[in-house]
C-alpha cells in the first residue's frame, strides 16, 4: 500500500522545483517544501523518482534549456543564466555531457534528444493505483466541447508497440521515456499524441496503440533507431474536449468522454467517421484543460466508412 504522505511530500518538492527553475535551489529549501529533514527528503525523493533532487533539477533545467535554444534570437549565455547556470562554459559542459553535443550544435541541427519530461508523482501513482482505463457506462457525462479541425498532409514520426491497445500496456512494452524524445522535435506541427492506428496504418506484428508526433511533409531529419516516418493525407478530425478535472478524477474524465464518443452521431452535424483517413488520437491528459481526444471525419457523402 502506497504511503500517500510521502507521495504528497515528493509532489511538493516537484512543485517547488518547477516554480523555481531559474533560481538557486538547495536541499535545505527542498526539505522545507517537503516538511522533512534534508536527508529524509533526499532519500524519499530518490525512492519515488529514481533520481536525487540534484540530478532531477539538473536534467530538468537542461531539458527546458534545450527547448529555449529553439529560439535563435536568444543568446546561449542568456539561456544558461535563465536556468541558473553561472557561466557559458559550465552550461556547455553540462549540456554536452547530457546530450552529446554543444548547445550551439544542437541549435543548428535540433536532432531528437531524450528530454527529461517528468510526470507529477502524485498523478503517476494515481494511474498505477487504478491501472489501465477501460470503458465504463455512465448515464450522465459532463458537458464536452466539440469542434472539427483540418489537418494538412503531413508526416507522422511514431514508435510502434507490439500488442498494446492502451497507454499502460504500451509503456510496459516500449517504455514511457519516448515522450521526451517526441517533445524535442522542433519542427513538430502539434504536441505529441498517443494514438490508435487503423488497420491500413498498422504493420503485421505491431500494436494498435502507438505514440508519435506530426511534422511537415518536407521534414527530412534523420529518424532515430526504433522510430519510423509515414505520410498522412490531409483530413478532418472531430476533436472532443472534456471539462477540467482534478488529478484523482482522471479516470472519470476519460471514461465520460469515451462514453460520449461511443454514442455521438456526427451525421447530425453533416459528418461521418472516416477512420481510415488517420489515427484516432489522445493528447496528454491535463486536468486544467480537460481530457482531449480526436477521431477522423469526412463530410456526409464523401466516404462510406462507419
Amino acid at each position: 500500500m502506497e504511503n500517500w504522505e510521502n507521495i504528497d511530500a515528493v509532489q511538493r518538492v516537484q512543485d517547488y522545483i518547477a516554480e523555481h527553475m531559474g533560481d538557486p535551489i538547495t536541499l535545505y529549501m527542498l526539505s522545507r517544501a517537503a516538511g522533512y529533514s534534508p536527508w529524509h527528503t533526499s532519500r524519499m525523493f530518490k525512492e519515488y523518482t529514481g533520481k536525487t533532487p540534484l540530478e532531477y533539477i539538473r536534467l530538468l533545467r537542461l531539458s527546458r534549456a534545450a527547448v529555449e535554444l529553439w529560439d535563435e534570437k536568444k543568446r546561449v549565455i542568456d539561456v544558461a543564466l535563465d536556468f541558473a547556470f553561472n557561466s557559458h562554459e559550465g552550461f556547455t559542459r553540462a549540456f554536452s555531457d547530457q546530450f552529446g553535443m554543444t548547445p550551439r550544435l544542437y541549435r543548428q541541427k535540433t536532432p531528437m534528444i531524450p528530454l527529461f519530461m517528468p510526470n507529477s508523482i502524485r498523478t503517476r501513482y494515481l494511474y498505477m493505483m487504478k491501472g489501465a482505463i477501460k470503458m465504463k457506462e455512465k448515464a450522465n457525462p459532463h458537458t464536452v466541447f466539440v469542434q472539427v479541425v483540418d489537418r494538412p498532409a503531413r508526416k507522422l514520426i511514431l514508435k510502434r508497440g507490439v500488442k498494446a491497445d492502451n497507454y499502460f500496456d504500451y509503456c510496459g512494452e516500449v517504455g514511457c521515456d519516448i515522450w521526451g524524445e517526441l517533445c524535442s522535435i522542433k519542427q513538430a506541427l502539434y504536441e505529441p499524441i498517443g494514438m490508435w492506428l487503423p488497420e491500413n496504418l498498422r504493420k503485421p506484428g505491431t500494436a494498435e496503440y502507438a505514440q508519435g508526433v506530426e511534422v511537415p511533409l518536407d521534414y527530412a531529419a534523420e529518424t532515430p533507431e526504433g522510430y519510423e516516418i509515414i505520410e498522412l493525407p490531409p483530413c478532418m478530425v472531430m476533436v472532443f474536449q472534456g471539462p477540467p478535472f482534478k488529478d484523482e478524477n482522471f479516470e472519470e474524465a476519460i471514461t465520460d468522454l469515451w462514453q460520449l464518443m461511443k454514442t455521438y452521431n456526427p451525421e447530425l452535424y453533416g459528418f461521418q467517421w472516416a477512420d481510415r483517413d488517420g489515427p484516432r488520437f489522445q493528447l496528454a491528459p491535463m486536468g486544467e484543460r480537460g481530457y482531449i481526444e480526436a477521431r477522423p471525419v469526412r463530410r456526409v457523402g464523401e466516404c462510406s466508412e462507419s
